[in-house]
């Protein structure tokens, strides 16, 4: 047992060339289990149940699946090789890093536009997949995150009922602050971390029902502690916090990860805790109606009668990424338009995506490949992409996770 997922990872310039060429601009990728020392796997994620622990001792469980990621995961010193990483299966049997994929392809694979701005694919999903509810942490804005060589990390929450068969142990989510806390509170919950115990930094915010199907718009520097759901989550690429509650998981949190992302000249300064938080935001009296995300039909979708399929924004906020849902109808073949190259995962039934069949997991082994994750460049997003669904009773269902500045969502704005 290694901290290594896959043992056939190359990078060669002809497998980059033949896994996007075979797949007509669009590649299929490898499943990114990610384990947390400080979590316990939901076991939602589709991992076999013998699976969900396959890391050496103290790595913790597989509670994460990364999507369309180009960065590895920062899990500390013991982190993995790949960790974190997407892979593109090459036809000829190898995996190949994502991030060495989008660098090789360029604008060819992400676009023009992004490949400008960005030179790489600056956004990843994930399924996050917790037991219990997550400490009460925040992510670094631009300024902050800049001091430890990182950006800044928005990111969104939508609850996907396919991957929900139970919402865990705490199915509430706290979000931000209630509008009337001040910065010295904040301050002295955080001096009680070392103290042992609950610092019980929860009680000055509020806490929000899971409503499955919907989700949550949070930009970086605000508070929050995601319920026990899976929860489908597209974000900047970066993997980047401050932990601020000191129990969870029914266990202390170490405090090495209060610090985890501060200056080392700033350790022991609570004061500049307090200063990642973007105060406006998290006492915001509108929380709810400036944050909250209730999917809606896409122009084309409602246009086009939903009689073959429906298309949602599901996630929509943010300028840093966006996200919608396809669902197919049983038997149908639709052709889908996008604006902007993709990440895509099945979530449910199975069917088509261009030349792959696809088809969402049931029980995936560590290690074993899948038919459910897939990558879908400029060109042929631009130029539509077929998905048949060959069920004849259930749907097929994907989310499509796109980077910043989507053309087709600043078109409705």
């Amino acid at each position: 047992m290694t901290d290594a997922t896959y043992d056939n990872v190359r990078s060669t310039a002809s497998g980059m060339d033949r896994a996007l060429e075979s797949g007509e601009g669009i590649v299929r990728l490898a499943p990114a289990w990610v384990p947390r020392a400080f979590c316990t796997p939901g076991k939602r994620i589709r991992l076999h149940p013998d699976d969900y622990f396959p890391f050496p001792q103290d790595r913790g469980g597989v509670d994460e699946r990364w999507l369309a990621s180009a960065i590895h995961a920062d899990n500390g010193p013991l982190t993995g090789p790949h960790e974190g990483l997407s892979l593109v299966v090459d036809p000829d049997g190898a995996l190949l890093p994502f991030d060495e994929f989008v660098a090789h392809h360029r604008d060819e694979l992400i676009g023009a536009r992004l490949w400008t701005e960005h030179r790489n694919w600056p956004m990843y999903s994930k399924f996050f997949d917790n037991q219990e509810a997550l400490p009460f942490h925040v992510h670094h804005m631009d300024p902050e995150a800049a001091l430890v060589d990182k950006p800044g990390k928005p990111e969104a929450y939508y609850y996907s009922p396919q991957m929900n068969n139970h919402l865990g142990s705490q199915p509430i989510s706290f979000l931000g602050l209630q509008a009337d806390t001040t910065r010295e509170q904040v301050k002295e919950r955080l001096l009680r971390f070392t103290a042992g115990g609950d610092n019980h930094i929860t009680d000055l915010a509020l806490g929000y029902r899971t409503q499955l199907g919907t989700g949550w718009d949070i930009p970086a520097g605000v508070l929050h502690a995601p319920a026990s759901v899976c929860t489908y989550e597209p974000q900047v690429a970066c993997d980047i916090f401050c932990m601020c509650e000191s129990w969870s998981n029914n266990r202390e949190v170490p405090e090495e990860l209060l610090w985890k992302d501060v200056p080392a000249d700033h350790h022991g300064d609570y004061d500049f805790i307090v200063d990642l938080l973007d105060w406006d935001k998290n006492v915001d009296p509108f929380f709810v109606g400036n944050r909250f995300m209730a999917p809606y039909g896409t122009s084309r979708s409602l246009e086009d009668g939903g009689s073959e399929y429906e298309e949602k924004w599901v996630v929509y906020r943010s300028p840093s990424f966006s996200a919608k849902e396809l669902t197919v109808k049983p038997g149908k073949s639709v052709t889908i338009r996008d604006t902007d190259a993709y990440g895509a995962i099945v979530v449910q039934g199975h069917g088509t995506i261009g030349v792959h069949a696809a088809a969402a997991a049931t029980v995936i082994r560590f290690g074993q490949l899948s038919q459910d994750e897939f990558f879908v460049s400029s060109k042929s997003a631009n130029e539509g992409v077929s998905v048949t669904n060959r069920s004849t009773t259930d749907d097929l269902v994907m989310l499509k996770h796109f980077g910043p500045g989507n053309v087709e969502l600043d078109l409705r704005a």
